[in-house]
């Protein structure tokens, strides 16, 4: 019998230790809003957490080479913007230099400004970041990662920008038609600079064009962005559901357990003030 009662003891004294637990667990999920901190409070919800949480991890390394891509795309654009205004300015010096009678000096000056223009706009081809990313790709635009089988250029290469122009059916870089501008400064021929402006011409053109095709890009970044962020918040609201805290609930449970463990402690000191021979009776 006294075998009996000890282990009726030892359970209820697992039993006390357990509503103790069950009270702390509530005050936490009271404290902190989240009462889903371990499997075995409820398995199906700690699964479907569990995705959520994979989820969006996922969501945010999509994130985050969105923010690459657009980093990337915006120092794209603004340095096809800069080719533009370079490249008009190249027509405007082209154009004054035929539309005048240059001297020595005049025409030193032209081709001074014009060589600029053409080492500015290699810089600008040729341009890294502070991380040393290259602001266009060679060769093959690199495919970036922004959602489940989908890869996105984000930027040109410097070929598509500064090669392949079409100059009265000659495909042409830009450096070749400013270096062809410069040579028709310097030599002074009409027709040889006539053939220069056209050729500058083409390649403001072809800038514009490249500039059309870098916008796109730069939209589908933030169509794409903007989709991963509706998605994002929609797990967030389903990872609060899943795990987020029930006040009412909690509270009224929390409240019964100390009930219990109030009457289950008094009867347990009661017992233990009994004698042995009490307990046998």
């Amino acid at each position: 019998m006294v075998g009996i009662t000890s282990k009726i003891m030892i359970a209820e004294m697992r039993r006390q230790q357990q509503l103790s637990q069950g009270i702390v667990d509530g005050q936490t999920a009271i404290s902190s809003g989240v009462s889903l901190t371990k499997p075995s409070q409820d398995v199906l919800a700690w699964v479907q957490l569990s995705e959520v949480g994979r989820a969006q991890a996922q969501q945010s390394a999509w994130q985050s080479n969105i923010s690459y891509g657009s980093a990337r795309a915006g120092n794209a654009e603004a340095n096809l913007s800069e080719m533009d205004n370079l490249l008009k300015r190249a027509q405007e010096l082209v154009t004054s230099a035929r539309n005048g009678s240059l001297n020595d000096t005049s025409r030193a000056a032209l081709t001074e400004e014009l060589s600029t223009i053409r080492a500015t706009v290699n810089e600008l081809l040729n341009q890294k970041d502070y991380q040393g990313t290259p602001v266009f790709d060679d060769g093959q635009s690199v495919l970036v990662p922004v959602s489940r089988g989908l890869n996105l250029a984000v930027v040109g290469t410097r070929q598509e920008i500064s090669e392949g122009i079409d100059v009265n059916g000659t495909p042409m870089s830009i450096d070749d038609i400013l270096g062809q501008s410069i040579a028709a400064i310097q030599t002074g021929g009409d027709a040889g600079m006539e053939a220069a402006l056209k050729a500058v011409q083409a390649a403001q053109g072809h800038i514009v064009l490249e500039q059309a095709k870098q916008g796109v890009r730069a939209d589908r970044l933030e169509t794409v962005g903007d989709r991963l962020t509706d998605v994002d918040l929609d797990l967030g609201d389903r990872r609060e559901d899943l795990e987020s805290t029930n006040l009412q609930e909690v509270i009224s449970r929390v409240q019964s357990q100390l009930l219990q463990l109030e009457a289950a402690q008094s009867a347990f000191a009661r017992i233990n003030r009994q004698t042995l021979f009490d307990l046998i009776r």
